[in-house]
Formats: C-alpha cells, sequence, structure tokens
C-alpha cells in the first residue's frame, strides 16, 4: 500500500510537471537558501541546459521568497518566510511564483506552501484585566474573559485555559460558533466586600506545541455595591460600508448602548472587546461617546472586510457586547501593472509570422470592472498580441517584415482597466530588424558608353560602373568583374582594360590601336556579399589619331 501511494504521488508530480505547474512546501522560518524543490529534475530539464537557457523565479509582490539555485538547479528560499505576517487568518499558506525559462520563452507555475511551526505563544491583548463585581452577584454568574490569540496553526494554535489564584472563582470555557475557545469567569462563592474588596487571579493559556508555549493575564476583581441594570447595546450588530478611499479620521459608524441605572452605575464607557492588530491599527473608538473612526487609510486590496467585538460596560462592572462589521468597497485607485517578463532585442527580418518578440504579465490590484484588464498595441505595426493563462500575453510578428522598408521599432503595449473613468498604462518594447540578403545589386545603367583616343596611356580612366544594393553591410557591399569580351581569343581584361572590383572604375591596362579595332563591347557583373548577381554592358569606341605616316 506505501509502494502504491509513494507511486501515485510521482505520477502527480509528473502530471503537474507536464502542465507547468509544480507544487512543494516548506516550513516557515526556514533560513535563507533552505531547499525547498529540485524543480531542474521535476521539470525533466537537463540541469546544463535548464542554466544556458537563463531561469529566474519571480513573484507578485515586492519581496521575491524564492530563487533558483545556479549551480544545483533547487528552488531555495531567498528571504526567511513568517507565515503568520503572509496569512494572518488563512488556514492554507500557499505562495505562488513562476519559473521563467527565458531561452525557450516558457514559465512554469510553482505553488510553495508555507507549513505552520510552534514559534508564537499565546497571548492576551491586555497583561492586566480589571473587572468590577457587586457583591450582590448571584454565585453561577458568569463574565466573559478577553481571548487569547495564537497566529499559528493547529495543534500549535490555542489549546486550552486554566485559572488560578481564589476559590471564589472558577473557569469555564464555551465553543464559539466558529469553533474558538471562549474563557468566562464562574463566581463559585459569594462575595462579601467587607471581607475582600479585591481578589486577584490568573488566567493562563495554553497551546498545543512540544513543548507548549504560553501566555498569562493576571486578573484583578474589584468587589463593588450591588448595580441591578447592564448596558443594553441597541443592536446585536451593527453594518457599515466605506469606499477604500473614505478620509483618515473620518468617522465610520457611532454605536450606542443605554443602562437604567443612576450616578456611576449608569455611566456607560465603550471598548474593544476582541480586535485584530490590524484592525487594532486601522479603527478608534471613542470611550465616551462610541464613534468609530478610521486611524489609517483603507485598502481593499489589504482587506475587504474587518469583525470588531465591542463590549460596553457601566460604572459597576455589568457589560453587554454587540459585533461592528465594516465592509470595504473597491475604489479604481490601483492602475494596470505590465511587467516584460522576456523580451528580444534584434530579430531577423526573415522571421516568419508567428515569431515570439516578448513575453509579458498584466495584472491589476482592484477587483471587479476595476480589476478587468484589456491590452493592446499601436496601430500600423507588425506585431499582434496572443493572451495565455494567468494574465501572460505574448507579442508575436503579425507579418513578414522588410528591413528596408523600417529598420527599427518602438512597439507600445497599452493596458486599460474597466473603470470609469479607466486607468491605463504602456511599455515600450524596441527591436531592432537584421538584414538578410533579399535584394540583389541594380546598376545605374544598363548600358555604359565611353570613348577614349588610342594614344591614352596605360591607367587612363575610360568611365566608372555603379551599383547599389537595398541591403546592409556585407549583403549590400558589391563587388565588380568583366564578365564577358575577348581580343584575339584573350580575356579583355587581361589586354587592353581592367576593372577596379571596388570601385568599379575601367582604366586603359594595354595599347589602343584604331586601326586594328575601332571598338570594344563587353558585360560588367555586380555581386553583392550574399551572392546575388547583376549585369550590365559597357560599349568603348576607340578615337582615331593621325598617328600613321601615308606610305607609298
Amino acid at each position: 500500500r506505501r509502494q502504491r501511494a509513494l507511486l501515485w504521488a510521482v505520477l502527480l508530480l509528473a502530471w503537474e510537471a507536464a502542465w507547468g505547474q509544480l507544487r512543494y512546501s516548506v516550513p516557515e522560518e526556514m533560513p535563507k537558501g533552505s531547499f525547498v524543490g529540485d524543480v531542474a529534475k521535476d521539470l525533466g530539464l537537463q540541469l546544463s541546459a535548464l542554466i544556458d537557457r537563463g531561469v529566474r523565479v519571480v513573484s507578485e509582490g515586492k519581496t521575491q521568497y524564492f530563487a533558483v539555485h545556479g549551480k544545483t538547479g533547487h528552488l531555495v528560499t531567498a528571504e526567511r518566510i513568517d507565515r503568520e505576517q503572509l496569512c494572518e487568518s488563512v488556514q492554507q499558506c500557499v505562495l505562488r511564483c513562476e519559473l521563467i525559462v527565458e531561452g525557450e520563452m516558457k514559465f512554469y507555475g510553482i505553488q510553495v506552501e508555507i507549513t505552520d511551526i510552534n514559534d508564537n505563544a499565546p497571548g492576551f491583548r491586555e497583561a492586566d484585566i480589571e473587572l468590577r463585581m457587586s457583591e450582590m452577584t448571584a454565585p453561577g454568574s458568569r463574565f466573559p474573559l478577553a481571548e487569547a490569540h495564537d497566529p499559528d496553526l493547529g495543534r500549535n494554535s490555542l489549546q486550552s485555559y486554566d485559572l488560578s489564584g481564589d476559590e471564589h472563582f472558577s473557569l469555564a470555557v464555551q465553543a464559539g460558533p466558529g469553533g474558538d475557545q471562549r474563557p468566562e469567569l464562574v463566581l463559585a462563592k459569594a462575595l462579601d466586600r467587607e471581607e475582600a474588596a479585591f481578589h486577584e487571579l490568573v488566567l493562563r493559556a495554553s497551546d498545543g506545541g512540544d513543548p507548549a508555549r504560553t501566555g498569562t493575564a493576571r486578573i484583578r476583581v474589584t468587589v463593588l455595591d450591588a448595580n441591578d441594570n447592564a448596558p443594553v447595546f441597541s443592536q446585536a450588530e451593527y453594518t457599515v460600508r466605506v469606499p477604500e478611499d473614505v478620509p483618515v479620521e473620518s468617522t465610520l459608524i457611532t454605536v450606542t448602548a443605554t443602562d437604567a441605572d443612576e450616578g456611576l452605575n449608569g455611566k456607560i464607557k465603550y471598548s474593544f472587546k476582541k480586535i485584530t492588530d490590524k484592525a487594532s491599527q486601522t479603527f478608534q473608538l471613542d470611550g465616551d461617546t462610541g464613534a468609530i473612526t478610521l486611524w489609517r487609510s483603507l485598502d481593499f486590496e489589504e482587506g475587504d472586510s474587518y469583525e470588531l467585538e465591542l463590549q460596553a460596560h457601566d460604572g459597576g462592572a455589568l457589560s453587554d457586547t454587540t459585533k461592528v462589521v465594516v465592509t470595504v468597497t473597491d475604489v479604481n485607485d490601483n492602475v494596470p501593472e505590465i511587467s516584460v517578463r522576456s523580451a528580444l532585442s534584434e530579430i531577423s527580418e526573415d522571421a516568419p509570422p508567428g515569431t515570439v518578440v516578448a513575453l509579458l504579465h498584466v495584472r491589476d490590484r482592484d477587483s471587479g470592472a476595476n480589476g478587468e484588464v484589456r491590452c493592446y498595441l499601436d496601430r500600423d505595426v507588425p506585431f499582434r498580441l496572443q493572451k495565455s493563462d494567468d494574465g501572460y500575453y505574448s507579442v508575436v510578428t503579425a507579418r513578414e517584415l522588410d528591413r528596408e522598408q523600417v529598420s527599427e521599432y518602438n512597439v507600445t503595449v497599452r493596458a486599460a482597466d474597466g473603470g470609469s473613468p479607466p486607468l491605463q498604462s504602456s511599455a515600450v518594447l524596441s527591436l531592432r530588424v537584421l538584414d538578410v540578403n533579399d535584394n540583389a545589386p541594380v546598376f545605374a545603367q544598363e548600358r555604359y558608353s565611353a570613348r577614349v583616343a588610342e594614344n591614352n596611356l596605360a591607367g587612363a580612366l575610360v568611365l566608372t560602373v555603379r551599383a547599389t544594393d537595398a541591403d546592409w553591410g556585407q549583403n549590400a557591399r558589391v563587388r565588380y568583374r568583366l564578365w564577358e569580351g575577348r581580343v584575339r581569343g584573350a580575356a579583355l581584361s587581361s589586354y587592353v582594360f581592367t576593372l577596379d572590383p571596388r570601385t568599379g572604375n575601367v582604366k586603359v591596362s594595354g595599347p589602343l590601336d584604331y586601326e586594328e579595332r575601332k571598338y570594344y563591347e563587353a558585360s560588367v557583373e555586380g555581386k553583392d556579399g550574399g551572392g546575388l548577381t547583376a549585369h550590365a554592358k559597357v560599349h568603348i569606341d576607340i578615337i582615331d589619331i593621325n598617328d600613321n605616316a601615308p606610305a607609298l
């Protein structure tokens, strides 16, 4: 059975790797450089090939928690990871990143589950708890106590409470709607203020780690004269919806409680009974009026809902509780983010349509229509966008390129969200088009003509042929040669004329005699660096001079 389970695990990992998705797990608080997984092996890639193609790991957040070891191909931690800091209220903490293989223009999704260790002790929001009870309080009465908080999970989280210090009190623990433990102080024996005006107790919270961690709170109970009316909130639960751009110091809601008693016993004070650290830094409660104000700016992308548990207590220590739910609504305050994961800087002009020149990732941190992004390219460019999964886009060639028409492109990729008005961003890709030898030389004339006297010395310039090539570099460099033409069975170039292969200058190389030959014709070939050729005709007339005496 164990072998069968191992086989299924291997098959599952292979299936996930084949579909570009790897899953690993690693305990929190591991030192930087700790092993997470062998991505080279799990993707079926040779380590040398993986290194040669260039790989890197990218994550969405500001902190990059993982990296690929350059020598082993292992996925390792790049930073110390605190699960409680990353996933404050999430049971399964999963970090997502992508492995970018630049040489192949591919990406592979990676999910790493951060498992919990017992690195946090249970703690109370207040180490000293003050309770005030009437001496008329009946035995068996229960008083809710502040709950301890342990950000760890499972057995490492809060498991039990115990109470010590006085025979007048005992501890009861109730299960909340979400399975949480709620400690209550139970009056076990009637109070007598004249016998004891104060009672000192210690409440201890323990987790299930090995070894267990504990946290304590000191409870001081002050015995008062009778107070027979407790405060009562006007609502058992308050709800309020606010946009994330509501100004700081704005009053979000005011809770109200009433008490039928008079004087000190009827004077109500408000306080937070249960609140997370994050919420305590965000909201402020006026203890006298019950007004809840915004202490710091809200961000829908960081938190879209807060639950606050409030308590109203009178001067006699009687109290009531209520819950306030603050729902944060999204505002279009984030522009689309365009990340160039990989891009070419140059491309051959004979690249086929569909060639990938860049891999982009686009996201918008807003939600709903505000987070829906539309990407597009400027018009009149020979490129188009192809959408992939998880916000990835490929920029590919839409048609054949022609360096002789456009030698360089600055391709602007634009992204706009669905907000009103929409927010936009852009990125520019610079791409140089490389030349291929797709243009033959072209002579300036199909036929060149010249006249030269028969007494010209060797080296005299007769004419110049010239051909141009629309290509670039070596492909545009033209060399010339006399392609045909013979005198007395010998090549024209070796007899009376020479052609400079670089300049195209035709010069006299031997004696000319009008009485022997009145003109010469030949074909000139121009060949570029890629082997493409062109031809032109050359006609040279010999001009007679008076170089012969009359003969009898």
